[in-house]
């Protein structure tokens, strides 16, 4: 019976790019070069496991480390803080359609003082699922990592 992913695996390509961390994967659960090439080989469904899980763990080792995710749209910004008991959302939205929050250039001074018409906005709530996993599903629904400096000038906008 097929292991079910906790995320998912993860590509061909995401994987050649995690090899050296695979083959550590592989040593550390007893599992040889020469067992590893003989499972590929014939017992592939074990193979597409070991995958999964080394997959979930990579996942979970990402999911840990971030603390911020940015969703921009042109007309509207969400800007999340990813505490470990709590999410927190501060955005910027405009229906005016010179605004677009899309334009690296146009969302710092946005950031800093937000244009006339701009609705800047904030919310929290507590995780649903796991942390780690709605992350993951918001980094799956288009929201990106991001390092939180428009989080952090958003918030101080509202604070204005």
């Amino acid at each position: 019976m097929p292991v079910n992913p906790k995320y998912r695996a993860l590509t061909k390509d995401e994987l050649a790019g995690l090899e050296k961390e695979f083959v550590d994967y592989l040593i550390v659960n007893g599992i040889t070069a020469d067992d590893w090439v003989k499972i590929k080989e014939e017992e592939k469904e074990k193979a597409e496991d070991i995958i999964v899980l080394f997959s979930d763990v990579v996942f979970e080792g990402v999911m840990r480390k971030v603390k911020f995710l940015e969703f921009r749209e042109k007309s509207d910004l969400k800007s999340f803080q990813c505490l470990e008991e709590k999410i927190i959302l501060v955005g910027m939205m405009s229906e005016n359609p010179e605004v677009n929050f899309t334009e690296k250039k146009y969302l710092k001074t946005a950031a800093q003082e937000p244009p006339k018409g701009v609705k800047v906005y904030s919310t929290e709530k507590r995780y649903a699922k796991t942390r780690e996993l709605e992350l993951f599903e918001m980094i799956q629904a288009g929201c990106s990592i991001s390092d939180g400096q428009i989080f952090k000038a958003l918030a101080m906008a509202m604070n204005k």
